[in-house]
């Protein structure tokens, strides 16, 4: 990683103005993420990440090294072929800012392309405190043995299947039956192993021993991601996705975290991130196909949920 320089420290009030050195680290982490758990596939200008084991699969993102020609259709044509050869989502993801060239070719090749603001607090940034939970409510990380920990990871899957900030349906209820789902078929046990790797830090809003709101951020070197905040949609509306960001950010502070980013589903959600401190930034960009691939063929923007409770998430719904 680079020294800190005055780059970082520059006011972004606009994506088209987000500082090179700063825009460079994060890629940099982005592209060191999926490495704990995948395989790269090289294609020039463009690397596959393919997992390896259990979990959720990756996607295509241009190669951090490649310093040649730009990614034509064709290239993500070759890359398009491959996903699907290994049953892959047909998905790519990148920092629009820091390759702006790419988003013509995939559009050539067929892909629609969705945006969600990034939003970063740099190294000199300081965080908002926007007052705490309700009554009731307490936030806290979450150790591998919590026993909150089953309905933190369920809980961002409802709140991505109820996009938007607005109270919605899906409750206790049905928080209780997704739960015992994840911890029967492994997935709370893979989030544990990440806690005690340290790979993931999670936080949660718990009430009644129930998780409300979750999230996590994941830890390369001096800068995380803070991803997969989401709560539980009848329980929206009560400042639970700010405290539990809040607490995640105050965690990677005193961890050694200098630069703490996320991506939002829309500017709905990014003006509750702001009000946390998180200054609009760049423009995270996901590619993939109109329609599935197939009957119940996972989309780009349809795993990130199930993302939420791995090692990398997509857009937090808040």
């Amino acid at each position: 990683m680079h020294g800190v320089t005055s780059a970082d420290h520059a006011p972004a009030t606009h994506a088209a103005h987000a500082p090179g050195a700063l825009l460079d680290e994060i890629e940099r982490y982005y592209d060191a993420v999926p490495r704990a758990a995948a395989r790269v596939e090289d294609f020039g200008p463009l690397s596959l990440f393919v997992r390896e084991g259990e979990g959720w699969p990756y996607y295509a993102r241009p190669a951090l090294s490649h310093d040649g020609p730009a990614a034509t259709a064709g290239d993500v044509r070759r890359v398009l072929d491959r996903q699907r050869e290994l049953g892959l989502p047909e998905a790519f993801e990148w920092v629009a800012e820091h390759d702006p060239l790419l988003r013509a070719a995939v559009e050539e090749a067929g892909l629609v392309v969705h945006e969600h603001p990034l939003l970063v607090l740099g190294p000199e940034d300081e965080p908002n405190s926007d007052g705490g939970p309700a009554d009731g409510v307490t936030v806290r990380v979450l150790a591998a043995g919590d026993p909150a920990l089953a309905a933190a990871v369920a809980v961002p899957h409802l709140a991505f299947g109820e996009p938007g900030t607005g109270v919605g349906n899906a409750g206790p209820e049905e928080l209780t039956a997704l739960a015992m789902e994840l911890a029967s078929n492994g997935t709370v046990e893979r989030t544990a192993g990440q806690i005690s790797s340290g790979r993931t830090v999670v936080a949660a809003a718990v009430q009644d021993g129930a998780a409300l709101c979750a999230g996590q951020h994941n830890p390369v070197g001096p800068v995380t991601e803070v991803a997969g905040v989401g709560t539980l949609p009848t329980a929206r509306r009560r400042g639970l996705g700010l405290a539990v960001t809040a607490a995640l950010v105050a965690h990677a502070r005193a961890n050694g975290v200098r630069t703490v980013f996320l991506s939002a589903a829309d500017e709905d959600v990014a003006r509750i991130y702001r009000r946390a401190g998180f200054r609009p930034f760049a423009t995270a960009l996901i590619a993939e196909p109109a329609e599935p691939a197939g009957p119940g063929a996972p989309t780009a923007e349809a795993t990130g949920a199930a993302e939420a409770a791995s090692d990398t998430a997509g857009p937090s719904p808040a």
